[in-house]
């Protein structure tokens, strides 16, 4: 088997001479191993229960976000001839316009009482502190309710898409509603509080570049039989870990802003952290990070700050150096960054 490295998704396809996988992400190590268990034989370990899909369906339905009229009707527009691409999507509105205002005021009422349980914890009163940590998780509970709803969706159309291959279930709302939810959970998206807007409308992509970092040979070695877990968890899916997806989201960001040729995730994460590090020495841009909004925070003392602590971050980060300073958009972008890092866990609006 060969490998071309360095991808987010694992593409394999059969040639003569072998399985070939395109790989942008993962090193030949991790790619390897995942492969290695399937090499030979690979079965499943017990029988899926067909009827998951029942009651994943009972808890999507009984969530409010669509009624079943919205349901028939975009299958109806589905498959006739005359309707648009557009005029099909209008039918998901509804939808996505409820999901959305019951997660934007979850977000909001999930931040107020996240930061009224943080002012309670400086006085000394146990019940005053347990009422607010009380409302911080219900809170946080209808906030993930929404993201979980968002992943059930993906989760029922993977799922029913693979058993109606096996199983005849002759159900017709199964049949519908899948084909409702594939098109309503690319609609649902999370807001990012607080990120700059940037207008690409009038941007016209004119060219690309692919490098080929890494060409390789990686040998199966033969292996005891190996049994896969049938699906046995729909819609149990828990809620992030807070730290967890709080760098996902950084690293996320980070890659978006730098050009990443010769620069890792942890270089970027590193250098984020070096210039987080080095803004926290001043006590008087902390204390008005910790005091204000992001907005009244930036008017002050931390621009000025986080690029005197660019300047000086030395040799080492040069090429993030010049890529922040050469650009204004950039920098403004990294500042953005570093004021998360410092702010994570309540502080600074």
């Amino acid at each position: 088997m060969q490998t071309l490295s360095r991808l987010n998704r694992i593409y394999p396809s059969k040639a003569e001479t072998g399985t070939f996988i395109l790989d942008f992400f993962n090193e030949p190590e991790e790619i390897l191993a995942a492969f290695q268990p399937y090499f030979q034989t690979a079965e499943l370990a017990d029988v899926s229960d067909p009827d998951l899909i029942f009651d994943l369906n009972d808890k999507l339905r009984a969530a409010g976000i669509f009624t079943w009229t919205e349901v028939e009707q975009f299958c109806d527009a589905f498959f006739a001839k005359s309707k648009s691409n557009a005029a099909i999507a209008n039918i998901c509105k509804p939808a996505v316009e409820r999901w959305q205002k019951r997660y934007k005021s979850a977000v909001e009422a999930y931040k107020q009482a996240r930061d009224m349980f943080e002012r309670t914890k400086k006085f000394n009163d146990v019940i005053m502190i347990t009422n607010a940590e009380n409302a911080f998780k219900e809170c946080k509970k209808e906030k993930d309710a929404l993201e979980i709803f968002k992943k059930d969706l993906g989760t029922f159309v993977r799922f029913y898409e693979f058993m109606s291959q096996i199983v005849d279930y002759d159900d017709k709302d199964l049949e519908k509603l899948g084909l409702y939810a594939r098109n309503l959970r690319p609609m649902l998206r999370e807001t990012i509080e607080d990120e700059d807007q940037v207008d690409l409308s009038s941007i016209v992509l004119s060219h690309y570049r692919v490098s080929k970092i890494r060409q390789q040979h990686l040998l199966m070695q033969e292996s005891d039989e190996y049994k896969l877990e049938p699906g046995d968890a729909l819609g149990t899916a828990k809620a992030k870990d807070k730290k967890v997806e709080f760098l996902s989201q950084i690293v996320y960001r980070l890659n978006e802003l730098f050009i990443t040729d010769q620069l890792t995730e942890a270089d970027m994460v590193n250098y984020a952290n070096t210039i987080s590090d080095k803004v926290r020495e001043n006590e008087l841009v902390m204390r008005q990070l910790m005091s204000n909004s992001r907005e009244q925070a930036m008017l002050g003392d931390f621009s000025k700050a986080g690029y005197d602590a660019i300047m000086d971050s030395g040799a080492a980060h040069q090429n993030q150096m010049m890529q922040l300073l050469s650009d204004p958009v950039k920098g403004s972008k990294f500042l953005n960054v570093v004021f998360d890092i410092l702010t994570a866990g309540g502080a600074g609006g």
